[in-house]
């Protein structure tokens, strides 16, 4: 949890109550089964300039953090629990200084129905972006060259809290959801207070999580290979 998500929108669209800055000029395409290594478009505020600049960045799903031998640990640390941020290597230092937000349209989850697990959508009611906290880094490959355009690889992760509500009942986590004023907070590279607006971030998550319509879809959302609309068109139970 969450193994699958859905960017049905890019660029700008999809990411206009942030205030995005810049934007890659390599976004992907809009997908509808977003699985761990895939390629999606994450907001973050660049340190590099000042003011930061907020930017729309092409980054692989799955945290590489920046030590890694390569980059096939990313495959494991596509969520992070929340609550075990600070006692993890692994994602300490991003919560300290990498933050990110990840935009999305809705994500899916296996609930068990009558003895099967029937995959679940889960998504803002009135179409709107539902935006997920998230932690990012890069990763230098030691086998490229320094003047290589690829050497570098952007990563995140996920955060995750304790489900609450209906969406309890679809799995015992979901994932750490902010309204755009907590998102303006959780990317602020200057704060000094990381774990208030953290704790901030996790009380505000369930109001976000009331407002979102939950239903069941086809099984094809299984295999990563399936990606179209059809996906997140509802099925009967």
């Amino acid at each position: 949890m969450c193994g699958r998500f859905v960017v049905a929108r890019v660029g700008s669209e999809l990411v206009g109550a942030l205030r995005v800055d810049l934007e890659s000029d390599d976004l992907p395409a809009p997908s509808y089964n977003v699985a761990p290594t895939s390629l999606v478009a994450i907001v973050l505020d660049s340190t590099k300039t000042e003011p930061p600049t907020r930017r729309l960045e092409t980054a692989r799903w799955g945290l590489v953090p920046a030590w890694a031998k390569d980059p096939s640990i990313g495959s494991r640390a596509f969520n992070a629990r929340s609550e075990e941020l600070e006692d993890k290597p692994m994602f300490r230092t991003s919560l300290e200084k990498r933050r990110a937000v990840v935009p999305t349209s809705g994500y899916y989850e296996w609930k068990q129905v009558d003895g099967a697990k029937i995959p679940h959508y889960i998504h803002p009611a009135d179409g709107s972006p539902l935006f997920m906290a998230g932690l990012y880094e890069w990763w230098k490959n030691p086998a490229l060259a320094d003047d290589d355009p690829v050497r570098w690889m952007l990563s995140f992760t996920i955060l995750t809290r304790d489900s609450i509500g209906p969406l309890g009942s679809n799995h015992d986590r979901m994932p750490l959801f902010l309204d755009p004023d907590h998102a303006d907070a959780w990317l602020d590279p200057t704060t000094d207070n990381v774990r208030d607006v953290l704790d901030a971030a996790i009380d505000a998550a369930p109001a976000v999580a009331e407002t979102l319509d939950v239903y069941a879809v086809s099984r094809a959302v299984g295999n990563v290979r399936n990606n179209s609309t059809e996906l997140i068109e509802p099925v009967p139970r």
